[in-house]
Order: C-alpha cells, then structure tokens, then sequence
C-alpha cells in the first residue's frame, strides 16, 4: 500500500513538473497549428472576415506554378542530405580518433551554429556577390567571376552550402557522442586486423550509429524544410525568378507581401504534411534497413 503511495505521488509531481512546458506547447504550437488549418480553408485576407471556401486554397496551391518551381527546389535541396550526414560523421570520426587539435577543430565548426541566419547571409552575401571576395579570389588566381546569386543552378547550391557551413556543427557534436559509445577494444580490434577506415566506417561505426544517423537525418530535413527562411531572404529573396523559392519563402511571401493568409496558411498545412511523410518515410527504410 506504501508502495503504491509513494508511485501515486512520484506520478502527480513528474505531471506537476511537465505540466508548463505542455501548456506551453499547448498554446504556443498546438493551437496555432490547429488555427492554422482552420483558416487555410477560408478566403482570409486579413482585412475582414472569412469566408468559407473549402479545398479552393488546395486547388490553387496545385496549379500555382510558383509553388511548383518551390517544390521542385525543395527535392534538390533533399537531395543534398546524404552529404549533410556523411561529412559531419567523417569529420566527427577524425576528431574522435584523436587528430591534432581536435578541440580546437571542434569550436571551430561549432561556432556558426550560434550565429543566426541573418548574420551568416549577410557574410556570406559579401562573399558570394559578383564583386565580392570569393571572385576577387579566383580572379587573383586567373579564373573567371561567376554570379553565384545571379544564376539559377549556382545560387541554389550556393544557398545550400552556406546552410550547410552553419549548421553542420552541431550534427559534429552529436555525431561525437554517439561515437563515445563504441566499443573502442572492438575498434581496435578490427585495425589490428587489417580493416582499413572504410571498413570499419561500414561494417562497425555506421551499424553503431543508426539511430543517431536516422536522428540528424530527420532534423536536418526538418531543418531544410523549415531553416532557411533567413539565408534566402538576405542572400536570393527567392531569386533568380524562382529559382531558391522554397515553400517557407513563398508562404512569407503570401501571407507578408500578397495579404492572403488563408493561402498561405493552405501551403503551410501543405508543407506540414510534406515535411511529416519525409520524415516518416526517413525512419520506415532506416528501421527496414537495421532489421536486414
């Protein structure tokens, strides 16, 4: 009976304990998801009332060329993940091996991930525009300038790598902790035997890692989806054309520039589903392939 009491009591104050972070995802995140739903099924402009109007906002969204070019975009994007986890495990696995100035390597990448996207786009817009440094640099070495945000293919790998410099850092730090759960002797081990880095990359250090791989692999296509408002703003504003529009950009763009939230809010729901059946399709093969 004192047994019981004592978990009675341990239940009410872990619920006691949760209970302003739910209220807080509560108000601040469920709510508004659910209002935003509502009102992508409204004719809403934000001067009056709305007006029901069904999938009309759906229907739109399907034929807006805009939305398809931005979607396009987005699977260009998705396409770039593999390197986004590959690149911060390899680099997390040398650090880890013990390189020369490994802690210094790893403020080093760590560091952009606490500066915020604005400033990130700012340094890197005086990089990468036509008169700046990067082609300063290759015209210092004989090579031509190129518009890396004036062309459509190069702006759109140059919006990516510069997303990718800050943000990766963090990807580094999770990486080293799942590392500092792999059996070192095993590791050891497998050297010693001749298993060259590669091999051991394959047949011990990634097996290990699957869960931390699936976990960066859905947060940086969360990240991708949802992340880059502030890069594309400063850096494209969506330009050339369309060409680095990606859904956030153009759902700013309705509902800040065009005055039509009730659009805006039906690509939001649009891109929640999107950024949801990536994700679980994610986890489903990582989860068939770990069964294999």
């Amino acid at each position: 009976m004192a047994r019981r009491t004592i978990g009675q009591a341990e239940r009410r104050f872990a619920a006691l304990v949760l209970l302003p972070a739910a209220l807080l995802l509560l108000v601040f995140r469920i709510v508004p998801l659910l209002w935003g739903f509502a009102l992508s099924f409204t004719n809403a402009n934000g001067l009056g009332s709305a007006d029901w109007v069904g999938l009309a906002n759906y229907q739109a969204v399907v034929a807006d060329e805009a939305f398809q070019d931005a979607l396009v975009n987005t699977v260009l994007v998705l396409s770039t993940l593999p390197v986004w986890i590959m690149l911060p495990m390899l680099l997390a696995l040398l650090i880890h091996q013990g390189v020369p100035g490994g802690r210094i390597f790893r403020a080093v990448y760590f560091l952009p991930a606490v500066l915020s996207s604005v400033i990130v786009g700012s340094i890197f817009n005086v990089v990468l525009r036509f008169d700046g440094s990067l082609n300063a640099a290759l015209k210092a070495v004989g090579l031509h300038p190129v518009d890396w945000l004036g062309n459509g293919w190069t702006a759109l790998l140059s919006l990516v790598t510069v997303y990718l410099w800050s943000t990766f850092g963090m990807s580094v730090l999770i990486f080293m902790a799942g590392l500092s759960t792999i059996n070192q002797e095993m590791l050891e081990a497998a050297k010693l035997d001749g298993a060259r880095f590669w091999a051991r990359l394959r047949f011990i250090v990634i097996p290990t890692l699957r869960p931390i791989i699936e976990f960066v692999a859905v947060v940086t296509t969360i990240g991708l989806l949802t992340g880059m408002f502030g890069l594309i703003y400063v850096l494209t504003a969506g330009g050339p054309g369309t060409a680095t529009t990606l859904p956030e950009f153009l759902i700013w763009l309705e509902q800040g520039k065009l005055n039509r939230p009730g659009y805006a809010a039906a690509i939001s729901a649009v891109l929640f589903v999107l950024m949801a059946g990536v994700a679980w399709a994610q986890v489903r093969i990582m989860s068939r392939n770990a069964d294999l």
